[in-house]
């Protein structure tokens, strides 16, 4: 099975191999692994837009989509077996994710609008941070291979075919946040099945929290889904 990487990037197609932490990454497993690329260069659009584009361009296909960030250190040199792995576990896998859901909630991470953790019990997986190796951190959130109902949007993976079958896509109304918590939810609706896998990873971004962008798409999330 292919494992096609759907990047997008402010940067242009050259810059992109040079400067971004995932563009880095990738140009070294594609030398050695089978391994598609496709890239949203010089990209001034809502992640869900290009993220769309990527899935009606593979409905025809039997491929693994990998929706990720461009501010990501790829560590593990197995990534399209851990992909394969993990997506015959469950339908949608990520590496970070939270087992339930609560009212209002901002984040998969967090229970309500201060921002407050949620107990450690709910939370799952791994994720290092920081721009060069070793990590300035790692943050175990929980055990890995375990069912979630909300992902960590920074490295989202599911089939094509899963994809096509469902006709699931993202909502284009979200832009940099809150995507992958509603594809989450829409996901859930069509039964489908989500888990955090154990890939090793490196986040450069800690994220946008509560920034006016993060604010209008946290109403935007609330207002559809209510709760």
């Amino acid at each position: 099975m292919k494992t096609r990487f759907v990047i997008a990037t402010r940067e242009n197609q050259n810059s992109f191999f040079s400067k971004t932490a995932t563009g880095r990454s990738i140009s070294q497993l594609m030398t050695w692994q089978n391994i598609e690329l496709q890239l949203f260069s010089e990209n001034k659009q809502g992640l869900p837009v290009v993220y769309n584009s990527a899935i009606r361009d593979a409905i025809s296909n039997s491929v693994n989509l990998v929706f990720i960030h461009d501010d990501v250190h790829i560590l593990d040199y197995f990534i399209p077996q851990r992909i394969e792995e993990g997506l015959a576990c469950f339908d949608i896998i990520g590496v970070a994710g939270n087992n339930r859901r609560v009212d209002r909630q901002p984040a998969w991470a967090f229970v309500d609008e201060q921002l407050h953790w949620d107990s450690s019990e709910h939370l799952k997986g791994i994720v290092a941070h920081g721009k060069i190796y070793p990590p300035q951190q790692i943050s175990f959130y929980g055990p890995t291979r375990q069912a979630v109902k909300l992902l960590d949007g920074v490295m989202l993976a599911i089939n094509s075919e899963i994809i096509s079958k469902h006709q699931l896509f993202f909502d284009e109304q979200f832009d940099f946040h809150f995507y992958d918590m509603d594809f989450c939810r829409q996901a859930e609706i069509h039964n489908l099945s989500c888990g955090v896998w154990d890939i090793a990873i490196m986040h450069e971004s800690g994220g946008d929290f509560g920034t006016h962008g993060w604010n209008l798409n946290y109403q935007r999330y609330i207002q559809k889904w209510i709760k």
